[in-house]
């Protein structure tokens, strides 16, 4: 979940309206939101990419929001890391190929390299062991080839990176990255934090804090979303159900909540964060082979701050959606309550406007 929080609108539940604004590219989707098979449509569908679409996220140009970037992974061994415009149509000039298998990607604002606040985007390389991380918007390398990661452990599958989730500290601004793996152990130690930094070339390396993290010993974890603001983490323990942690590492390993543990069909997968006030908004779970996204809200309840409720089950046109996110900043005419967008396994993304999302009718179904 990323993370450039403009003054939000306060659309909720009960406030939504669907907008019928038509696309402005080839790349033109069903836009209806109550269709045969009560699934929401999206308004945009991307061009695809060559292999496996994984995951997305979305990069927000703070100077001019309508050319913001939706960058998306593409899993294989000869993969990349796909740059698409609102449109849905590929920026080939900024796609970065030939990385080994990547799998995830999130981004944060202003790291500091070379003296100058940097945007940067991070990908998990599974078969290298290695964050690839480049500059945004250019996607210029920054890693002097990539940062290896889960060093010395010798478990199989144990250095296989999957996860990766973002952390700014607000008061300190250092930048973090949380990453798992495709197994790990089940001591509490699953997920490995780094503190990033410049190693005094303009180049990004990483230091360890901490090792935190139940899993169950069941499937993998692969979904991390960190909510900067309230410095949180979560992560998808796969079939059991999503963990909740403190994103600061001097705040301790305890694990604060574990909910979404009900009415899944099988994996839990993308996580992703709106908010609608510096404490309120919602929590969307991908409920990957039921197609649907489940809604939790980001607060608690009075006394249990960690109590997440389930809000609504959204039906999408997604197939089988590992990845997801979401921004809650207006881009343009299109996306003027924000943007989702969550892969689908026929090599695309697909971008939803936030309203259809939040007006389907869970009772209509």
């Amino acid at each position: 979940m990323k993370k450039w929080h403009w003054p939000l609108l306060g659309l909720g539940i009960a406030a939504c309206s669907t907008s019928a604004t038509t696309p402005p590219a080839a790349q033109q989707a069903d836009t209806s939101v109550a269709t045969a098979d009560l699934r929401v449509r999206p308004v945009v569908v991307t061009e695809p990419t060559l292999h496996d679409t994984d995951d997305p996220a979305i990069w927000v140009n703070q100077a001019d929001p309508a050319q913001s970037l939706v960058l998306g992974t593409d899993k294989n061994v000869d993969g990349a890391l796909y740059v698409y415009d609102l449109n849905g149509k590929i920026l080939q000039d900024r796609v970065v190929r030939g990385l080994q298998r990547p799998n995830n990607v999130d981004l944060e604002y202003g790291l500091m390299l070379g003296g100058k606040p940097t945007d940067i985007a991070v990908v998990t390389e599974r078969l290298t062991h290695k964050l690839r991380i480049f500059r945004l918007p250019d996607m210029q390398p920054v890693d002097g080839g990539g940062v290896e990661m889960f060093v010395d452990e010798a478990g199989e599958g144990y250095r296989d990176l999957m996860g990766i989730g973002l952390y700014k500290q607000p008061q300190t601004g250092e930048v973090y990255a949380i990453v798992g793996r495709k197994t790990g152990p089940t001591d509490g130690t699953y997920l490995w934090q780094y503190r990033l930094y410049d190693d005094g070339t303009g180049r990004v390396a990483a230091e360890l804090v901490r090792k935190f993290g139940t899993f169950s010993g069941r499937k993998e974890i692969e979904s991390i979303a960190v909510d900067d603001a309230l410095g949180y983490v979560y992560f998808s323990d796969e079939t059991v159900g999503v963990r909740q942690y403190h994103a600061d590492p001097t705040k301790g390993n305890e694990e604060l909540a574990r909910f979404a543990t009900e009415g899944f069909a099988e994996d839990h997968e993308g996580i992703s964060i709106y908010p609608t006030s510096d404490s309120t908004g919602y929590i969307l779970v991908s409920d990957q082979q039921a197609n649907q996204f489940q809604v939790f809200t980001r607060e608690g309840t009075p006394g249990h701050p960690y109590e997440h409720r389930l809000v609504k089950v959204i039906p999408v046109s997604t197939n089988e959606s590992d990845g997801s996110e979401v921004t809650a900043v207006p881009l343009n005419a299109q996306f003027q309550h924000g943007l989702f967008v969550a892969m689908s396994d026929d090599r695309t993304f697909q971008f939803y406007r936030w309203e259809d999302l939040m007006s389907f009718d869970t009772a209509a179904r």
